[in-house]
């Protein structure tokens, strides 16, 4: 069976193509960025021993991965970003895939934590 995938996307907005920086170069950069950020941020809240600064650190964390996503927003609303429907069949077969790996995990299965005997 051969189905053609449904392309997701608005217009895309025109940008010069030349040696300086294009809208769509700055906001690429920008998401970037963010995007590094959260990673950091995320290595940090890993390592943050005292609660306070951890709180704080969380605060931020969630403002940059907002940030993150309204950049994304941006550059998926001028067409710079395109996406593909999914068939539903392969959705269901991949939540069926994934709902078997939890059987494998410790905590997957619904009965709580492991026994430590």
């Amino acid at each position: 069976m051969n189905q053609q995938q449904t392309k997701i996307q608005n217009p895309e907005l025109q940008v010069p193509k030349n040696t300086q920086m294009s809208e769509r170069d700055f906001i690429n950069d920008q998401l970037a960025t963010e995007k590094y950020m959260t990673s950091s941020y995320s290595i940090a809240l890993n390592e943050a021993s005292h609660a306070a600064l951890y709180q704080d650190l969380a605060g931020i964390c969630q403002q940059t991965q907002d940030c993150q996503r309204d950049l994304y927003n941006v550059m998926f609303r001028k067409g710079f970003y395109a996406l593909e429907a999914a068939e539903a069949q392969k959705m269901q077969q991949s939540y069926q895939q994934f709902q078997g790996y939890t059987n494998q995990l410790p905590y997957g299965n619904g009965n709580g934590n492991p026994s430590m005997s």
